[in-house]
């Protein structure tokens, strides 16, 4: 296929990945803007409402391993297609299982399988575009996390309007039309090759590249933290500002929106002035807005702007971490290390909201989990700054093993 050719391709490609992703996130985040809800009905501690939101971030976190290795080797058009389909499964689940926390429990485990979206787009849409504008494209990528923000306007007013089965039902149609349209439309790029080796040699290849374990440390605070808020958020600001599930929705669809169109800005500048900077500022502003939150600041313009804007530098951050892996990781080993890198940011979201429930169940405040966060973000500025002094040059990092072959 022609270069021409190659390009007319990228614009559709990435809006239907962009698209499907955004379908899943929305899935994926069902439960926890209606928490407060099913805190009430069922009599739930604060805990076990912590646990009820974060338990469909944990299979969404592990399961981006397996499926970013199998996007290697099926592609990004299939793979998209199968999560989409069997996420439909859990949402009819949760749909009807609303009387009982154990299967909601059970459910919400599940539920994570729409999780696992993200580690199919990022090597699907790496091969459509080269190496200089894949901070670009893994940033509007990216840009589905707004699925959280979707499920947060919406998911809390359609069951007030409509009840709670039928939105659930809405989402599984959904995604049943997006599975569709991927199958019938999206194509894989003409410089996607099929990995023919088996799963497990390639995942053990990616942990051998030191990329992977920094940008995961790092992803984990930037899209972990983004997962936790974008889930827990609601909850919080019923227990500190006393708001409502669709006020609360509402301020959390603000949440999410503002590090959705961070995200791509964290790709696009990642390309101009390189990733290390990008990230830094990520962090720096993120340990800033942190302690910030933790003073309580009034509602509306003072909470409202400081949840903003930690939404924005974590956003930021997101974005330039993928920018970081099109730089340092060969095409071949994108989907496997995105995968790995994936779980570990989804698994920075699982913990959070079960932190702070037990930190809130135990002194009523939200201050010690806060300021951890901000010393967190610290110990990422320091390990950008120290680990990625070379990232200006663009480079491709292979796993140890075959730098070794290479010499001998």
């Amino acid at each position: 296929m022609s270069e021409s050719a190659l390009r007319r391709g990228q614009t559709l490609n990435l809006a239907l990945a962009t698209w499907t992703f955004a379908i899943n996130f929305w899935a994926w985040n069902l439960i926890g803007p209606l928490a407060s809800a099913y805190s009430r009905d069922l009599r739930l501690s604060a805990f076990q409402t912590s646990m009820l939101v974060a338990i469909p971030v944990l299979v969404g976190s592990l399961g981006r391993i397996p499926v970013g290795a199998l996007t290697d080797r099926y592609g990004g058009r299939v793979m998209f297609a199968a999560v989409s389909f069997l996420s439909i499964v859990p949402v009819l689940f949760v749909a009807f299982a609303g009387n009982s926390y154990g299967l909601m429990l059970a459910g919400g485990f599940v539920l994570g399988i729409a999780g696992t979206a993200f580690a199919v787009g990022v090597p699907f849409c790496n091969a459509w575009y080269d190496k200089s504008r894949r901070g670009f494209a893994t940033g509007v990528f990216g840009a589905g996390m707004g699925g959280t923000a979707l499920s947060a306007f919406l998911t809390p007013r359609l069951a007030d309007a409509i009840g709670r089965t039928p939105t659930f039902l809405l989402v599984a149609a959904a995604l049943a039309v997006t599975g569709a349209v991927v199958l019938l439309v999206a194509r894989d790029s003409p410089e996607w090759r099929p990995s023919a080796e088996p799963v497990a040699p390639r995942l053990a290849a990616a942990l051998r590249i030191r990329t992977t374990w920094q940008a995961s440390l790092l992803y984990a605070l930037a899209f972990g933290g983004f997962v936790a808020f974008s889930t827990y958020l609601p909850t919080y600001l019923r227990d500190v500002y006393a708001f409502d599930a669709v006020d609360a929705g509402m301020r959390t669809a603000g949440f999410s929106l503002a590090a959705v169109v961070a995200r791509p800005l964290g790709g696009i500048l990642s390309d101009r002035i390189g990733p290390r900077l990008v990230l830094m500022a990520s962090f720096a502003l993120a340990a800033v807005m942190a302690v910030v939150v933790s003073l309580k600041p009034a509602p509306e313009l003072g909470a409202g702007l400081s949840f903003v804007l930690l939404a924005f530098a974590l956003g930021l951050g997101s974005g330039g971490v993928f920018a970081l892996i099109g730089q340092r990781v060969e095409a071949s080993k994108v989907g496997s290390v995105t995968g790995l890198v994936g779980a570990a940011g989804g698994l920075g979201g699982y913990f959070p909201p079960l932190l702070m429930g037990a930190v809130f169940g135990a002194t009523g405040s939200y201050l010690i989990a806060l300021l951890l966060l901000a010393c967190c973000a610290v110990a990422a500025l320091l390990l950008t700054a120290l680990a990625f002094r070379d990232t200006g040059r663009a480079r491709t990092e292979r796993p140890a093993a075959e730098r070794g072959h290479v010499r001998r």
